[in-house]
């Protein structure tokens, strides 16, 4: 079973969507037990850094998820659910993240780009590319060679950054897979095998 974080934060419908299209078992999870009994657990996020880490917070959803982290079991972080996988963003510097995985997100800050950065963009995954659909303001840049997660797919927007990434069983996109045609439920599919 597939578990879907509901913390107030997500646009879960289109999701919900995306996995019964894939024909796979899901259901909303929006407890501490629900966290941690998922088969495979998916956090997806729209909107504030900020007001997701405190929702997550009050919710009583970070310490489980963190567990579920450590314990090693798959996690996959969608758009702003990537973000607070790492350590922070400078969209709001007093609220950490959930600091799974090093870094930070920053504001896109090329000279002339509009923000937020919304609309079909390439993925370069090295031996493919994927047309996908992004909504975002701050992005993670690229992974420095020594840190232990994989960046698995760049994009650039005015600037490189970071689309897609996996560390053993915790993965995460920067854009909506759901909202990326047939080639990002594909992919989509194949993240929730990991």
């Amino acid at each position: 079973m597939i578990g879907i974080v509901d913390y107030g934060c997500g646009n879960l419908r289109s999701l919900e969507n995306a996995l019964e299209a894939l024909a796979l078992p899901h259901r909303r999870v929006s407890t501490p037990g629900g966290v941690l009994e998922a088969g495979r657990l998916i956090l997806p996020g729209v909107g504030h850094f900020g007001h997701a880490g405190r929702e997550l917070r009050a919710r009583g959803l970070e310490a489980p998820l963190r567990e579920r982290a450590a314990m090693g079991r798959p996690l996959l972080g969608i758009c702003l659910g990537m973000q607070l996988l790492f350590e922070g963003s400078d969209e709001a510097p007093d609220v950490p993240g959930l600091a799974l995985v090093a870094g930070r997100c920053g504001a896109f800050d090329a000279p002339g780009l509009k923000v937020p950065h919304m609309g079909w963009s390439a993925v370069d995954f090295g031996d493919r590319a994927l047309a996908a659909y992004f909504v975002h303001s701050y992005r993670i840049p690229a992974f420095p060679a020594e840190r232990p997660a994989q960046a698995l797919g760049m994009a650039a927007y005015g600037e490189p950054f970071l689309a897609a990434f996996r560390s053993g069983p915790l993965g995460g996109f920067q854009f909506h897979p759901e909202k990326s045609g047939k080639a990002g439920l594909a992919l989509l599919g194949e993240a929730l095998t990991w």
